[in-house]
């Protein structure tokens, strides 16, 4: 690890580092918000496709037609692991900032005793949860 002596430093006021944290918070705070209209708009998808799939063999019976149809819908629910892999990727986003956050305040501030230690525990452990890039590949850390 470097002696803090010799790292490069650069000087910032009390009030650019606490303008910086608040942005860092309300970006967070946003971030929990699109994670919330996120989990609202899958669940009503879901219950969408459900009733169209009750729909469907009300009005059509079962038939080959109606299982292909309830079929694609069913895919189609499969689909929503996307919500999963968002909702993980805002969750770390916001450990992230949370981090970032609490680390400036560490480097510029006094911290009280409380405060100790807050960096390390608001920090995600790995540097992405999330290495899928496309539905057909990768992996998802599950919770």
């Amino acid at each position: 690890m470097p002696d803090r002596a010799t790292e490069p430093t650069v000087a910032l006021t009390l009030t650019a580092v606490a303008d910086m944290q608040d942005s860092l918070l309300v970006a967070m705070n946003d971030l929990k918000r699109l994670e919330g209209l996120l989990d609202h708009a899958t669940g009503n998808l879901l219950e969408r496709f459900n009733t169209a799939i009750s729909a469907l063999q009300a009005l059509h019976g079962d038939n080959a037609q109606t299982r292909q149809i309830g079929e694609a819908l069913h895919l189609a629910v499969t689909e929503l692991q996307f919500h999963d892999m968002a909702s993980q990727l805002l969750v770390h986003t916001g450990k992230v900032l949370k981090g970032c956050a609490y680390k400036l305040a560490e480097e510029s501030m006094e911290l009280e005793e409380d405060e100790l230690g807050v960096v390390e525990t608001c920090l995600p452990e790995r540097p992405n949860p999330v290495t899928q890039s496309e539905m057909d590949a990768g992996s998802i850390e599950l919770f």
